[in-house]
């Protein structure tokens, strides 16, 4: 027998290049997530979930979720863990302490995602190279296929399959980032046009760096509860529906099924609909946060993810339907473009958007009107693993 989990609170650090230190940060979150929670203190955790993906790199430390646990004073008696899946770690972490606390094994759990990328001039070619351990070092990344030429080929490709338009890309960090205005956690914090992002400086053909997510420095925190012990402390619990993940053994970009679709969102899309009781998501969806790394990233999401046919996710965004108006309100916290991408970071970041949008805490300019549904998304390496969350605000 499972149990109904929600989501009761969370806090956030700002995200960009930030003088603190990645302890500074695991504190900044965590004292922001408590003082979110009336009634939840450190001494009440007894499950710590620690979305974290280079550490060892970037912050030169390792065993990093007993450390958190000692900068919180928690002393968790159940369950600890560091996560690791590339960019969906945060996920990850969120996904055990549902797990955990559905299973029984525990009622209240703390999900902390934190990653300081940006390094003293020193270390900086640490933090460069370290990035292209996400991919398959020996063959791919040692080739320079790191992050930005990988995705560059995905918009190459879709754009020679179907259509797709470079201006239909820049539409989708248009957007996005014309949401991160109004967030004060973003680390880009200004609206940008379509034009701006076309003319911005060049990186990897079609995509340009307003196409691109930032290295960033950033944590996020939410305290995860049993229905139970939820409802004694709040009545705006997001409670989670569904979860879906897949990997179809493809952590080389030349073992990947395609470089126009991934049929690994689909999959995992499917699960968590099945789940949360989800027959058509563009009727049922609310809002989403999805895994905008780089521009095309959002088109393709759309496609595979179950809301448009293959090949219409260019339009999905040219004719509105991903605005806050729009058929399915996406990544209005600004996304990765807007936002930034402190990689173990980001899924924490997203479910905490969700939650309150539910709970109308966000501000007028890019609040969705009255969701009642919402969904993260996040894809990690060469977009070889994808992994789906759904929410819902009043009780599944």
């Amino acid at each position: 027998m499972t149990r109904t989990v929600g989501i009761v609170g969370g806090g956030h650090t700002r995200w960009g290049d930030r003088e603190a230190t990645y302890k500074d940060l695991i504190q900044e979150a965590g004292k922001a997530t408590f003082d979110d929670v009336s009634g939840v203190s450190p001494g009440d955790i007894e499950g710590l979930f620690v979305g974290s993906v280079q550490p060892e790199r970037f912050a030169f430390q390792t065993h990093v979720a007993p450390m958190v646990a000692e900068l919180l004073g928690i002393a968790p008696d159940s369950m600890i863990a560091r996560t690791e899946l590339a960019c969906a770690s945060g996920q990850a972490a969120l996904r055990y302490a549902w797990l955990a606390i559905a299973a029984g094994q525990l009622d209240t759990a703390l999900v902390l995602g934190v990653e300081k990328m940006n390094l003293p001039d020193e270390h900086a070619a640490e933090a460069q190279s370290g990035m292209t351990n996400v991919m398959d070092r020996e063959f791919d990344g040692v080739n320079g296929l790191n992050a930005p030429p990988y995705f560059a080929m995905v918009a190459q490709r879709h754009m020679h399959e179907y259509g797709t338009t470079r201006e239909q890309l820049a539409q989708v960090s248009a957007k996005n980032k014309s949401h991160a205005a109004h967030n004060e956690f973003a680390q880009f914090q200004d609206e940008v046009s379509v034009d701006e992002v076309i003319d911005s400086f060049p990186l990897s053909p079609p995509l340009c760096l307003y196409d691109c997510s930032g290295i960033t420095d950033g944590a996020a925190g939410l305290i995860l509860m049993s229905e139970e012990k939820a409802r004694e402390v709040t009545d705006e619990a997001a409670w989670i529906t569904g979860s879906g993940q897949a990997c179809f053994a493809s952590n080389s970009v030349n073992n990947l099924p395609s470089m126009s679709a991934w049929p690994q969102a689909t999959t995992a899309a499917e699960q968590a609909y099945d789940q949360a009781g989800i027959d058509d998501p563009v009727a049922e969806l609310d809002v989403a946060e999805v895994h905008d790394c780089f521009s095309i990233s959002e088109i393709v999401e759309y496609e595979d993810l179950g809301w448009v046919e293959k090949g219409e996710g260019g339009q999905f965004v040219e004719d509105g339907r991903s605005a806050l108006d729009g058929d399915i309100a996406v990544n209005p916290r600004g996304g990765l473009l807007g936002c930034g991408h402190p990689l173990g970071a980001t899924g924490v970041s997203q479910a905490l958007e969700i939650y309150n949008q539910f709970r109308g805490d966000v501000p007028a300019e890019r609040r969705v009107p009255d969701p009642e549904t919402g969904l993260i998304h996040n894809l990690s390496g060469s977009a070889s693993v994808h992994s789906v969350m759904t929410m819902a605000r009043g009780r599944p």
